[in-house]
């Protein structure tokens, strides 16, 4: 069978291919995209559950020096790191009042 060279007869079916992949990955991006600009990131939860802050440092050393102190007063402690230069110290309820004391005599507070 001869080929005409003038046809394009032979592109229709590659741009087809093509044109279906485009419209494909288009649709995988839509449906399963991340949604950067859609919504806004979540918010930081405005409770701590049943821990308490007692003290927000700007260097997570200096919370590890003062969790250190409040263990060494027999008062369960944890860090949380919310945010870059910026760690919270929390205990328990019962124990938030003697710890807020010694946090007032931390020299890193």
């Amino acid at each position: 069978m001869p080929i005409d060279a003038g046809s394009l007869h032979f592109a229709v079916g590659p741009a087809i291919a093509f044109l279906v992949v485009g419209v494909l990955a288009l649709f995988m991006r839509w449906a399963f995209g991340t949604g950067y600009g859609r919504t806004r990131p979540p918010e930081p939860p405005a409770e701590e559950g049943l821990l308490t802050l007692i003290a927000t440092l700007s260097r997570r050393e200096s919370a590890m020096a003062l969790r250190a102190v409040l263990s060494d007063a027999g008062i369960r402690s944890t860090i949380r790191l919310p945010a870059p230069h910026r760690a919270d110290v929390l205990v328990f309820p019962e124990d938030a009042e003697r710890a807020r004391a010694l946090a007032a005599t931390f020299p890193g507070s």
